[in-house]
C-alpha cells in the first residue's frame, strides 16, 4: 500500500499548469485571429470569432439531437436480462455452450 504511484493530475499544482497553459494557448489563438488572413467563401467567415461560435453551436446541436434519438433507441434497463430469462425458460436450464458432460 505504501508504494502507490503518483500520476500527473494527481497534484493540483500540476492541473492549474495544464489549464494556465490552455488559456494561453486560446489567447494566442484569438490574437492570431486578428493577424492571420483567412481566404473565406462565405462572408460569414470573416467575422471575428465565427469558428468558435460554430464550434460551439454545432456541439450543442449534438448534444440535443442525442437527447432527442434517446427516447426512441432507449432500451429498459433490464433489456438483456428479459432476454436471457426468455431463453432459459425456452430451453428449460440448457445454455448455448455448456459443456456439463454430467448431465
Amino acid at each position: 500500500m505504501g508504494n502507490e504511484t503518483k500520476h500527473l493530475f494527481d497534484k493540483p499544482q500540476n492541473v492549474k499548469r495544464i489549464l494556465y497553459f490552455l488559456y494561453l494557448s486560446c489567447a494566442i489563438l484569438m490574437v492570431l485571429d486578428f493577424v492571420i488572413h483567412r481566404h473565406v467563401v462565405h462572408p460569414w467567415e470573416g467575422m471575428w470569432g465565427f469558428y468558435p461560435v460554430y464550434g460551439f453551436v454545432g456541439c450543442v446541436v449534438l448534444v440535443l439531437v442525442a437527447k432527442w434519438m434517446r427516447v426512441f433507441l432507449m432500451r429498459s434497463e433490464h433489456y438483456y436480462d428479459e432476454k436471457e430469462n426468455n431463453r432459459s425458460k425456452r430451453d428449460q436450464g440448457a445454455k448455448l455452450g455448456d459443456h456439463n458432460v454430467d448431465a
